[in-house]
């Protein structure tokens, strides 16, 4: 395994990362696909073992199932010093006033339910897991940079909110002397190219790098397009059916189907065509890869190998057509708001 550079720090990771989404007790969070400990487990190992060092996860994952996890097999498989340990926060972790958000309250409440949880006296990589529209942003980066100077935290990161937003961000970090956001977490494929217009190019531009979730596309580059819920997953996750929408149903499929023509070409998988699709950007560091089974991250690495000619990256980006951003939406609400606009969610919203 060859480690980059998280943006413009000196952190070593691995350009493949370890999303433990799929991580959690069954009945904690995502009851149909994901997978209670002893599975977890192996498959934490399996990556390790494969070279790979960073891990992704967040409180709300299984409510906070994930985290215990995730903390446990480390402690057992991997010296803390050699691994790189994500995690996020802003959503509800219990009901009642500061159950969530990103106010100085949440922040220094919920750190601390993530160590515990996670077992080490410090989170490598700590990201807002969206923009809380109710608290004042100054608030959030000085609390943030408050646990980096306490020693809780090693670097700060954001996940999914506009550019004009991040640049913001960032331009209030600079100007105050807080710790910086050196990564940002976003949506990304060849399925989800919205980023490409803003945020890559303030993200490349400030030197920071981007930790891709979804770079399957939930799974819909993995396979061939009428098999796009054969998965339990898939078969039951509604918010794929929201990131991608029949609106751009044609082109979608036209994609999926390139993938496979260039896979078959070179006599790899799918996921290995659309993963080093990513790894040609130079803004992105790692793509998070949500690893059901031994073979996703066999994938992965595999990937790694790849370099895709011209004429194949044309033939892969060519029938793509721009969809609905949902990336950058924070309120609960205004989602729901912009939904009931699209015609097929309108009866059901």
């Amino acid at each position: 395994m060859k480690y980059i550079k998280l943006g413009r720090t000196g952190l070593d990771v691995s350009p493949i990362a370890i999303g433990a989404m799929t991580y959690g007790e069954p009945g904690r969070g995502h009851p149909v696909w994901s997978l209670a400990e002893d599975d977890s487990r192996s498959l934490i190992r399996h990556a390790l073992e494969a070279g790979i060092n960073f891990f992704d996860t967040a409180n709300m994952y299984s409510q906070g199932s994930s985290e215990e996890i995730l903390g446990r097999a480390l402690k057992d498989f991997a010296d803390r010093d050699d691994v790189v340990i994500a995690t996020k926060l802003r959503h509800p972790m219990r009901q009642g006033p500061n159950g969530k958000g990103l106010s100085r309250k949440a922040i220094m409440t919920e750190v601390e339910h993530s160590l515990r949880r996670l077992g080490t006296d410090y989170i490598d990589l700590y990201q807002t897991h969206r923009n809380d529209p109710s608290t004042p942003v100054e608030e959030t980066l000085e609390a943030l940079h408050d646990l980096v100077k306490a020693g809780k935290v090693r670097y700060l990161g954001a996940s999914s909110m506009r550019a004009w937003e991040f640049a913001r961000a960032l331009h209030l970090q600079k100007q105050h002397g807080w710790a910086r956001f050196v990564s940002m977490q976003d949506h990304y494929n060849l399925l989800a190219r919205e980023e490409e217009r803003e945020m890559i190019p303030l993200c490349l531009d400030e030197g920071v790098g981007t930790i891709v979730w979804s770079p399957l596309a939930r799974g819909r580059l993995a396979r061939a397009w009428d098999d796009a819920k054969a998965t339990a997953r898939g078969a039951d996750d509604g918010f794929a059916d929201m990131l991608y929408t029949p609106l751009t149903e044609d082109s979608d499929r036209a994609v999926v189907d390139a993938v496979g023509r260039v896979a078959e070409g070179r006599g790899v998988s799918r996921a290995q065509v659309a993963l080093a699709w990513l790894r040609g950007k130079a803004v992105v560091t790692a793509p998070l890869v949500g690893a059901g089974r031994p073979s996703h991250i066999d994938d992965a690495v595999s990937s790694l190998d790849i370099d895709l000619t011209e004429d194949e990256i044309r033939v892969l980006e060519a029938p793509y057509t721009p969809r609905h951003d949902f990336q950058g939406i924070s309120d609960d609400r205004e989602l729901r708001r912009v939904m009931a606009r699209l015609p097929q969610f309108t009866t059901a919203s």
